[in-house]
């Protein structure tokens, strides 16, 4: 076991020369959380967009559920995800078990609900200014849709950022479906639970400096983005 100075002090000469195991775990678990990103905003952006824009009968009982939806427990969904892609489930064929195809799915699953209630929230509150003036132009629907996704494009890449923070720390679910493999599926969150179990303080501190460092980038995409959206809206 380590102590904790020269614990740092290892992680921190790791970070600064590029260690390739741990480059090789950084851009593995961007790939994957950047590629669920990217399909959950496919996903929970238009979902979002019709739920904002549209009336109907159990509305109120759909956004309960999108809402409960954002909290998922993690473990649930990995649990889930394994079932469907272990050999006795339905989609055992596919053979993504333990790939990184198949922790995309699981962090897919755990994120869209957030990007669809978030992007609902935006949406509904930016349809009640512009309702009035689709009605009058006659837009339908998937023209609403677009014209509201295009107007709060700003506001909607910070849901973006949000459900990538997301992502990128989630140790659960990609633990069960993706089994820590080394060279395959580890990722930062799954080594650092790894490495801290085996006494290798200085790695898992490394991937922690660096997934810290990850964190704030977002959460300071975030703000900078927000902050642009206001000047633009005074413009």
């Amino acid at each position: 076991m380590q102590g904790m100075g020269e614990a740092l002090s290892l992680a921190l000469q790791m970070v600064w020369s590029g260690d390739a195991d741990l480059l090789e775990i950084v851009l593995l678990s961007l790939r994957v959380s950047l590629s669920a990103t990217l399909v959950a905003l496919l996903i929970g952006l238009p979902l979002g967009a019709l739920v904002a824009i549209s009336r109907f009968r159990g509305r109120n009982l759909v956004l309960i559920v999108m809402n409960a939806l954002m909290g998922l427990p993690p473990v649930v969904v990995g649990l889930v995800v394994y079932l469907h892609f272990s050999r006795s489930g339905p989609l055992g064929f596919l053979g993504l078990l333990y790939t990184p195809t198949a922790m995309i799915v699981a962090q897919t699953i755990l994120i869209a609900p957030i990007v669809a209630a978030l992007s609902r929230q935006v949406l509904e509150d930016l349809h009640a200014e512009y309702a009035e003036q689709f009605r009058s132009l006659g837009l339908s629907k998937v023209q609403s849709v677009q014209a509201l996704l295009w107007d709060a494009r700003y506001s909607l890449l910070t849901v973006g950022l949000a459900g990538f923070g997301r992502a990128v720390a989630e140790v659960g679910a990609v633990i069960i479906v993706g089994g820590n493999i080394d060279h395959l599926t580890r990722v930062m969150t799954t080594a650092i639970a790894l490495e801290t179990s085996k006494g290798d303080l200085s790695f898992a501190l490394a991937l922690g400096i660096i997934l810290l460092v990850i964190a704030l980038g977002v959460n300071a995409a975030v703000q900078s983005v927000r902050m642009s959206a206001a000047r633009m809206s005074y413009v």
